[in-house]
């Protein structure tokens, strides 16, 4: 069985490229477009990655990735934050709210490779490391 990803993503071509990109490199990719139904899902599915768009629908990414840093079960899970606008301060908001890494689009799809097997090597848990 493959490992899960969950990808967190409101543009439909995005998640779309993303998940294309992952599943050839093999992993299992769970596509949601809202970040209120992630938190059930990531309990469910205990994902070995969460790649999570800063702008959702309902529950931002900052949000998002805010609950599941304050939750034991979840503080450690690598979360790569994706952002349409790679302003420094977003940036700063994503690292400060305990991003394991950050990615702004657009983004290359070796680029987008390279990220997911750094965080999910085995020695890639610390939050932060962007």
């Amino acid at each position: 069985m493959a490992p899960h990803v969950l990808l967190v993503e409101d543009e439909p071509h995005i998640a779309e490229a993303i998940g294309f990109i992952l599943t050839r490199d093999g992993w299992d990719v769970i596509h949601l477009a809202e970040g209120a139904e992630a938190l059930a899902a990531v309990r469910r599915l205990a994902p070995a990655l969460v790649i999570l768009d800063q702008q959702l629908p309902g529950l931002s990414g900052l949000d998002l990735l805010a609950a599941l840093r304050a939750d034991p079960a979840t503080a450690d899970l690598p979360v790569l934050m994706l952002t349409a606008r790679g302003h420094p301060r977003d940036r700063e908001a994503a690292v400060r709210a305990g991003a394991s890494h950050f990615m702004a689009k657009p983004f290359s799809n070796a680029e987008m490779r390279a990220a997911v097997r750094a965080l999910t090597a085995p020695a890639a848990t610390t939050p932060g490391a962007a």
